[in-house]
């Protein structure tokens, strides 16, 4: 376990020689065997060493994480705490290994691995192969150093270094208009959440003097009423913490109301969607939840929040996806709604099936994304379902691999999709029932719209022109690979979750994950419900999905699929507008907080004296509008005089300094022989004076 720390230094290592060393002057064999071989190490590092390590460490066996210092990150010194006291505030650059990171770094560097590998053949013509291997080997850098961290600063860099990818990534097609538009809404909307969890932070280290999980998390199981003290805005330090972390959240893994940057996402190239979607950023936000889950006990009023959070962007989410017809945005804001899901599973206690949800997610929902991917590259770059259909025979690889994926997100029995979102539903109806009710609807939808998905794009006959028909082709086997291996994921990753049924408990991952998910004041996460009780959930939630089922092959299923299915657009167009247009929620914030936030800043940056003088002399005392107008004045006149003062004193230094460089040997050797005289002559007065 010694080797912790190569883990996330591979990629970056990786990002570092392809980025910065070779840059451009490297060839494309080059370029894959630095960005590919460098995760491959890592992945298998991880699968075969440091994580079977720990399994037989006697740290484990304690049910203790093995943690690694590398060195002291920020000395301090002295803070003065919430309570009056002083404390040495230090923290590490470390990194923290038990079973929670154990199953991330598992996720994001198998899943990651194969991706790298599908991008291998889906980038090989693109433009800017190098530098798009650069920022994906980044991107896995970050988001090992945000799962391994042992504290919450190493975890916030890892959080924004994911965010900042995100952007470089989102964006790969600078050239084009709306990729930069997208990624720029990514970064600017994780900023909003950032905020929220760098006001958890603050408050953490004021009452702690420290962000160490382990320090904080002892001395709360140690001593409840730390958190459960009052703190701000009329709230517990348990219930602010847990809000504002939230906060952070709902950017990082998209849930209302910050939600609305993921599915613009899937402007950067499809790869970069599925390592997105799968195993990387929106992944974060959850773990960070069941990371933090003994604050979120003790912040009932929060955990509520959050369930009622998830479960309504679960649905709102899912009827979206009914009417998108571009393939990757149907899978985007399929990605939402399961995200919702494991917020529902955290706002209800179940921190362990929340995280078991996140593995079985990223095999299907990584598989789901490649496939689309495989799709488009098969039909020439298109991503409208409506000219797609009738693939099945033309791409059997991909159509089969893509079945299993969809039968596992569906909740077909024995699935991994069916094995973690049951858990949660049963957790959901022990919690509170309208809760599992909403849960329960939101998953006949799902399978409803990815069966939709599916027999759009694989069934009927094909609605391209003949041209592009005579284009379509399998993916080439680096693309190909991926998906079988995604697939046999999809069917069995589950397994090792089974749900405990009376005296036969197969849960193997929940008693795995039981050392980080803390029980304190009386609450736990266990649901154990009657085996009868828990037959009956199983059969609801299996008719459920088959009526979804149903429905879409009814619908969508035959020859004529799409004219039938889109008859219900006519019947009701108010609805399908609606829906189509999602809501319109990206509107609503252009024409609120977008333009508000331009207005406003537009008007503050200007200056009017005569307004002002005439605003005032008139008689009116609004101080509000004044105020504005001479912190504008201030901005304008203050602040960027004082940054243009230090750029014209710069430019008269070196108009005057750049006179001595001559080029002349003899005025050099003049000007060294002033220098030498001068400093003899300041020794020679010294000693003097002494």
């Amino acid at each position: 376990m010694q080797a912790l720390w190569l883990i996330p230094l591979l990629p970056f290592l990786g990002a570092f020689l392809n980025g910065v060393v070779l840059r451009n002057r490297a060839s494309r064999p080059v370029v894959t065997g630095i960005a590919v071989g460098s995760v491959g190490l890592t992945s298998a590092l991880a699968l075969f060493y440091v994580i079977p390590s720990y399994l037989r460490s006697a740290e484990y066996a304690a049910g203790h994480g093995f943690e690694q210092v590398l060195w002291v990150w920020l000395p301090a010194g002295a803070l003065k705490l919430t309570s009056g006291v002083f404390a040495d505030f230090t923290v590490d650059f470390a990194f923290l290994l038990d079973p929670l990171s154990a199953v991330m770094i598992f996720v994001v560097t198998f899943v990651g691995f194969w991706i790298h590998v599908y991008s291998v053949g889906y980038m090989g013509h693109e433009e800017g192969y190098q530098r798009y291997f650069a920022y994906l080997n980044l991107f896995m850098g970050a988001m090992l150093l945000l799962v391994l961290g042992n504290n919450f600063l190493v975890m916030f860099i890892g959080w924004e270094g994911v965010g900042l990818c995100s952007y470089l990534l989102i964006g790969y097609y600078y050239k084009e208009e709306f990729p930069p538009f997208a990624g720029r809404k990514a970064f600017i909307v994780n900023r909003i959440g950032d905020a929220g969890f760098l006001m958890a932070l603050f408050a953490l280290a004021a009452t702690f003097g420290t962000l160490r999980y382990t320090e904080i998390f002892s001395q709360v199981a140690e001593n409840p009423a730390i958190l459960q003290s009052p703190f701000a805005m009329g709230l517990t330090l348990a219930s602010f913490v847990a809000l504002f972390l939230f906060v952070g959240a709902t950017g990082k893994s998209a849930q209302i109301p910050l939600y609305v940057w993921l599915p613009d996402a899937m402007a950067g190239p499809t790869p970069v969607s599925a390592l997105i979607h799968a195993a990387t950023m929106v992944t974060a936000g959850v773990y960070m939840v069941a990371r933090a889950n003994i604050v979120y006990q003790l912040a009932p009023g929060v955990s509520g929040v959050v369930a009622v959070i998830g479960c309504l962007t679960a649905i709102f989410a899912a009827t979206i996806a009914l009417a998108q017809t571009d393939i990757k945005k149907v899978l985007a804001y399929s990605t939402v709604s399961q995200l919702g899901y494991m917020f529902l599973a955290a706002g209800v206690g179940a921190y362990s099936v929340a995280i078991f949800h996140l593995m079985t997610h990223a095999f299907f929902k990584g598989l789901l994304f490649l496939g689309s991917g495989s799709v488009i590259h098969a039909v020439g770059g298109e991503q409208d379902m409506r000219r797609m259909g009738g693939l099945r025979k033309m791409l059997p690889v991909t159509y089969w691999t893509f079945v299993a994926g969809t039968m596992a997100i569906s909740g077909v029995p024995i699935l991994s999709g069916f094995v973690s979102k049951d858990q949660i539903l049963a957790a959901a109806f022990e919690s509170h029932k309208i809760l599992w009710v909403v849960g329960l609807m939101t998953a006949g939808l799902t399978a409803f719209y990815m069966f939709r998905l599916l027999y759009m794009t694989f069934h009927g006959e094909f609605r391209g022109t003949q041209e592009e028909r005579q284009h379509v082709h399998e993916s080439p086997p680096v693309m190909t690979l991926p998906l079988i291996v995604l697939a046999i994921g999809a069917v069995i990753s589950g397994w090792v979750g089974l749900p405990r049924l009376g005296e036969w408990d197969w849960n193997w991952f929940g008693r795995f994950l039981e050392p980080v998910v803390h029980t304190v004041g009386g609450h736990s996460e266990a649901h154990h419900a009657s085996v009868g009780l828990e037959l009956t959930l199983m059969a609801l939630s299996v008719a459920v999905a088959a009526i979804g089922i149903f429905f879409a092959w009814r619908t969508y299923g035959g020859a004529q699929g799409l004219v039938a299915g889109e008859r219900w657009a006519l019947r009701f167009p108010g609805l399908h507008r609606l829906l189509v247009n999602k809501y319109y929620v990206d509107e609503l914030y252009d024409a609120t907080v977008v333009r508000g936030t331009w207005a406003t800043a537009r008007d503050l940056f200007r200056f009017d004296a005569g307004f002002i003088d005439g605003f005032l002399v008139n008689g009116s005392r609004n101080v509000t509008v004044a105020a504005a107008y001479l912190s504008g004045f201030f901005d304008k006149y203050v602040v960027d005089g004082l940054v243009n003062l230090i750029g014209w004193i710069l430019q008269l230094g070196s108009r005057v300094f750049r006179r001595l460089q001559t080029g002349v040997v003899s005025q050099y050797a003049m000007v060294i022989a002033v220098g030498m005289f001068v400093l003899v002559f300041f020794y020679v007065v010294v000693a003097l004076q002494s």
